[in-house]
């Protein structure tokens, strides 16, 4: 078993960056960094710090889903991840977690 931080980071699906997608951007930097893995997964529905309900609906919320973009890595390269979200001007609401993990490989 390894140590580490589960870093959790969360935007909007059509948020952009340098005409880039948020979410894209961030797993590009976190690859850059050396972080092994990441994945972003788009909700059903949720509401941020202002309260606004965004549910998947038929067409009337294109692009407004909230996404989370998650990695396991060391405190050092979460670390530097956020360092770079905060260099770029991004202000986006993450949480970290102290974890424990591994593989299943005999």
């Amino acid at each position: 078993m390894a140590t580490g931080i589960h870093l959790r980071v969360y935007t909007y699906e059509n948020r952009k960056i340098h005409g880039q997608l948020q979410y894209e951007w961030l797993l590009e930097q976190a690859r850059a960094i050396g972080i092994h893995g990441g994945s972003a997964f788009r909700a059903i529905a949720g509401y941020g710090r202002h309260g606004q309900l965004h549910e998947q609906g038929f067409f009337e919320l294109a692009g407004e889903q909230p996404v989370l973009v998650e990695f396991i890595a060391s405190p050092d390269e979460c670390n530097a991840l956020l360092d770079r979200v905060r260099q770029s001007g991004l202000v986006l609401f993450h949480a970290t977690t102290p974890i424990e993990y591994g593989t299943t490989t005999p």
